[in-house]
């Protein structure tokens, strides 16, 4: 199966991605590892990469595409792929589309986390992490015993700079105006699922699997 993730920040992506690598042994695989992986092999468009990133720019559509191109290509893609942080614009997603039948592939489904972005917003501005030993908490889903003390060293919890609503709200609004004409691009080909992600974390899953149900053989 090949799948491609997607979801706004707070959506519980990283958490569904593992599940489903777990469960239908097929990597996963995210533009940062990517990126890290060309760079280590010192691969010529991994060193191109790096090139862009050691400057703090952009890495061209056109070396981001020949990564995943060379990432794709990999033995342990044979039996799919679940692609996340990639594509990020119509012009990647036409490029992929064109990369993947060139391999003789094609996209299965793209996977929406789809949760209002007032949940996001909970979800992202109420993460506190203890300044002596790094655990995280949240206010509403995983609050501490004691208001401001870590359970585990007693250390006092903050809130992030970029955890803070003006950040948060900020990023929300950039991450849709980004994603939407993706999203309308792959609902038109037919490939879109969106799954309602504001349901506990497990039942998120179970329509995953039932939605990746019908892609078995």
């Amino acid at each position: 199966m090949n799948l491609v993730l997607m979801g706004l920040p707070g959506a519980g992506k990283g958490t569904q991605a593992e599940r489903i690598v777990e469960n239908y042994d097929i990597p996963h695989i995210s533009t940062g590892d990517m990126f890290r992986a060309a760079m280590k092999e010192g691969t010529e468009l991994g060193l191109e990469a790096k090139s862009y990133i050691d400057k703090g720019e952009l890495v061209p559509d056109e070396v981001t595409i020949g990564i995943v191109r060379e990432r794709l290509s990999k033995d342990d893609c044979v039996k799919g792929f679940l692609l996340d942080g990639f594509p990020r614009t119509v012009a990647q997603a036409d490029a992929l589309e064109t990369m993947l039948a060139e391999l003789g592939r094609k996209i299965d489904y793209v996977i929406n986390i789809d949760v209002d972005q007032s949940v996001l917003m909970e979800r992202l501005t109420g993460r506190r992490i203890c300044k002596d030993c790094g655990a995280t908490y949240h206010l509403v889903f995983n609050p501490p015993a004691k208001e401001g003390v870590c359970d585990k060293c007693g250390g006092e919890l903050y809130q992030r700079a970029d955890d803070n609503s003006e950040t948060v709200a900020t990023r929300l609004e950039v991450n849709v105006k980004q994603t939407k004409p993706l999203l309308a691009f792959y609902e038109e080909k037919g490939y879109l699922r969106n799954v309602n992600g504001q349901q506990d974390i497990n039942d998120v899953f179970e329509d995953v699997r039932k939605l990746l149900g019908g892609l078995s053989k």
